[in-house]
Formats: structure tokens, C-alpha cells, sequence
């Protein structure tokens, strides 16, 4: 059995599965390329080895403070989950901070002081941040390419820092070929190319050809239409991430 590794191999392991070279698959190469392209963005949007978790650098600019979001130039992102807190240089070294005090008094001598306190300190720290400030608010949609952060941008924030971002981004099958060779893709691509046949084929519907066969596209049709919902289905129930995970 041959391996898809490329777009063409896709394509061509497709229409082996509908028949060809033994049946003539009538339909454009248009088409094919678009079957294909819906297929991938399905599979993209909602099987879990369609996307996966990445983090994302991006230093804030005096345009970032006057429209009040982050430009998100990467078009394979498609959902932002978190960000991580900015820390100034000034505040890192500031006597005054408590996390700084505790160091000092409960860290002092790393070889006899135990830990144990410092750890417990700095998770009900945590948890006190969680309950009166919670994560910081975003607002992101794919379509628009816009973060926006609900902060006081003076307050937290100064142009030239770095923000770390969170989010998941699609697995482009150009970087990574093994996207093509997915079991529940390829079926899915299989299915929408022979609800195309089917479809180019509905005109013809009762035309006898030479020999007395008859065309039947509407069957063709149908038979697709029921294997893409199931396909559907079953990627939906058996290999989608929780939505709240990939929702910013």
C-alpha cells in the first residue's frame, strides 16, 4: 500500500480508492484541489492531530499601545488560550517585593534551609492572585488576526518587553508530510471527491451509454453524502479536543 507524503499522493491515493485507473473519475483538477482543501480544513479544525499547542513570541510596540491589541501575523494560529504575566527589569530586582523578601529571609543558605515554607508561601500566593485577579482577560478570533489584551496597557506594560503567547496553530502538511498519510484524512478527502463525482455526474442521471449502461450519479451522490456524515461524525466523537481548549 502506498504512503501518501505529498498533495499529489493524496490526490492520487483518492481516486485509486474510487476506482481508477480501472473506472474514469470524471471530475476537473479544480475540483480535486478543492476537495482536498476542504477536507484539510476540517480535519484541521477539529481532529486533535490536526493543530497542535504552541508559544509565541512578540515585542510590544507604541503601535501595540495605541490600538490597544497584538497583531498576530502567523495565519496558522487559530485560537490563543493564555499569555504569560510581563515582569519589568525594574521589578525583578526591587527590595520591596515581597517575593524578593521571602527569598532572602527563607532562602538565604540553600544547603540547611529546607524549602518546604517557601513553596507552601508561594502557592498560597498563587492561589490569592487566582482568586482576586484571575488569569488575564483575552479576546482573539482567527478571522481578524487580533489579540487583544483586556489590561491597563500603561500599567502592565511598556513598549520593547516581550509577551509570551499560547495558543494552538494548524499542522501545515507542508512542513509536516505525515499530515497527509492520517488514516481519518484520507477517508474524509475520499468521501467529499466522490460526493464531486457524484455531483458533476446528477446531469447525466438516465443517460444510457453504448453497451446499455446507465449512468447513476445521484446514487454516486448519495453514497457520499452518507460516508462524509459518518466520517464527520466520527472524528467529531472520537478525535476532538475539548473545544474550551483551543477557545481565547
Amino acid at each position: 500500500m502506498s504512503v501518501p507524503s505529498s498533495r499529489q499522493d493524496l490526490k492520487d491515493w483518492c481516486l485509486k480508492q474510487l476506482g481508477f485507473p480501472v473506472l474514469q473519475i470524471n471530475i476537473d483538477e479544480a475540483q480535486l484541489d478543492d476537495r482536498i482543501d476542504e477536507a484539510l480544513q476540517y480535519f484541521q479544525d477539529f481532529h486533535f492531530d490536526g493543530y497542535q499547542l504552541g508559544y509565541f513570541k512578540h515585542q510590544l510596540t507604541q503601535e501595540d499601545f495605541q490600538n490597544q491589541y497584538i497583531p498576530i501575523t502567523n495565519d496558522g494560529i487559530i485560537g490563543v488560550t493564555r499569555i504569560f504575566p510581563l515582569s519589568s527589569s525594574n521589578a525583578t530586582v526591587n527590595m520591596f517585593d515581597l517575593r524578593y523578601q521571602l527569598r532572602l529571609h527563607e532562602l538565604y543558605d540553600f544547603t540547611s534551609t529546607s524549602y518546604v515554607n517557601y513553596a507552601l508561601t508561594m502557592q498560597h500566593l498563587r492561589t490569592l492572585d487566582m482568586l482576586f485577579s484571575g488569569e488575564q482577560p483575552i479576546r482573539f478570533n482567527r478571522h481578524t488576526n487580533k489579540l487583544y489584551i483586556d489590561w491597563n496597557w500603561v500599567q502592565y506594560a511598556i513598549p520593547g518587553e516581550y509577551i509570551i503567547i499560547e495558543g494552538y496553530y494548524i499542522a501545515d502538511p507542508n512542513d509536516y508530510p505525515k499530515v497527509y498519510n492520517d488514516r481519518m484524512l484520507k477517508r474524509l478527502a475520499t468521501a467529499y471527491i466522490k460526493r464531486q463525482w457524484g455531483n458533476n455526474l446528477k446531469k447525466f442521471g438516465g443517460m444510457q451509454l453504448p453497451g446499455g449502461i446507465t449512468m447513476n450519479g445521484q446514487q454516486i451522490y448519495e453514497e457520499a453524502v452518507a460516508e462524509i456524515k459518518d466520517i464527520e461524525e466520527q472524528i467529531r466523537l472520537q478525535f476532538e479536543a475539548p473545544p474550551q481548549f483551543i477557545l481565547g
